[in-house]
């Protein structure tokens, strides 16, 4: 039972003053304990675990993780690169010793549990990477098994994470064992990523703009996308331009209503090839399509990419990240003991 959900917004001015992203971290330790307080219905005697958002680390398999010395060298030195999520397994540590219980994670954006075969390119030196919404695509995974009355380990899903970035997996058997590399934009373009490019047109691109390594990283990470064809990441904006343009009414906003709706259809009509591809890797044999994440609340999206891939099997809809949940109910399980508690080892070690 959700006692309360509190969102906490930074803003850049507030943030600007700390070296990076680690620097923030006392600061933001210091707010929650401070939210924390001010409730009362937070009861600090029947907290049983702190959970965190997982952060960039090594390779993992799916799981429930304990915040550990290993795991906050890892986090602490950006081992395995700088982001915000970083501070997740460090707050949660921060605020478990606080109140003397356990600090987890569980399911971060590194679980990989590709198998051989999706990890190839055409190059020997460049492999595929697992680098996607994992604690939603798992945690959504299990709620569409339990709707068609099964087991998570018992179903093969197709899974679409549907937002800022897109990621689609396929879940066999209770193992994400394919999935496109949603950090980096491959995959179907999204709101903020570029997508699987053609390579030749892209490599003329950067060698003509290789003065600008970072505003390379943009194009396909940020500035990607609904973005660089519309110049906008407001999807209701862009959704009341295609409304007014199909209703043949006087526009309520400057945006060319024509326009965004073919570029939302492109990127649904791309969604839906990287789900019909993902069916292929266990034959055709798909007990689900699932499709969640913020964009998952928009019918005409969700309408889109329903048309194109019931064929393989029903589409469940779960629209929103629902991540507190997620964490939730892992924690949950974890200190109830029916969910396996992971030790984070050294890279190249097994747990």
């Amino acid at each position: 039972k959700e006692l309360f959900n509190e969102r906490i917004v930074h803003n850049t001015a507030e943030l600007s003053r700390f070296p990076s992203i680690l620097d923030q971290l006392e600061f933001r330790k210091h707010v929650i304990l401070g939210v924390l307080e001010s409730k009362n219905a937070f009861r600090p005697k029947a907290l049983g675990a702190v959970i965190g958002r997982g952060g960039l680390l090594h390779p993992l398999e799916g799981g429930v993780y304990r915040v550990n010395e290993v795991m906050k060298r890892d986090l602490l030195s950006a081992r395995y690169g700088a982001h915000a999520s970083n501070l997740g397994a460090l707050l949660a540590d921060a605020l478990a010793r606080e109140y003397g219980v356990e600090a987890l994670i569980a399911d971060p954006v590194v679980v990989d549990e590709l198998e051989p075969l999706a990890r190839f390119t055409g190059l020997p030196e460049i492999s595929r990477k697992s680098i996607f919404h994992a604690l939603n695509q798992k945690a959504t995974a299990r709620k569409a098994a339990a709707r068609l009355g099964r087991a998570y380990s018992e179903c093969n899903l197709i899974v679409a994470h549907l937002g800022g970035g897109t990621s689609v997996a396929v879940h066999q058997q209770g193992r994400c064992t394919d999935v496109n590399n949603a950090l980096d934009g491959d995959g179907p373009f999204s709101v903020e990523r570029a997508g699987q490019l053609p390579s030749g047109d892209w490599l003329r691109y950067v060698l003509a703009n290789s003065e600008n390594p970072q505003g390379l990283q943009k194009k396909l990470t940020g500035l990607g996308g609904i973005v660089a064809h519309l110049g906008s990441n407001d999807l209701k904006l862009i959704g009341e331009a295609i409304s007014d343009h199909l209703a043949n009414r006087q526009s309520r906003t400057t945006m060319d209503g024509p326009r965004c709706l073919l570029v939302v259809r492109a990127m649904c009509y791309q969604v839906a090839k990287a789900i019909c591809a993902l069916a292929a890797v266990v034959g055709g044999r798909i007990d689900g399509v699932v499709l969640t994440g913020g964009l998952a609340w928009d019918r005409r999206i969700v309408g889109e990419i329903d048309q194109r891939v019931s064929f393989l099997a029903p589409v469940l809809v779960f629209p929103g990240e629902n991540e507190m949940e997620a964490l939730a109910l892992v924690a949950q399980g974890a200190i109830g003991g029916t969910e396996p508690i992971r030790e984070y080892v050294e890279a190249g070690l097994r747990a």
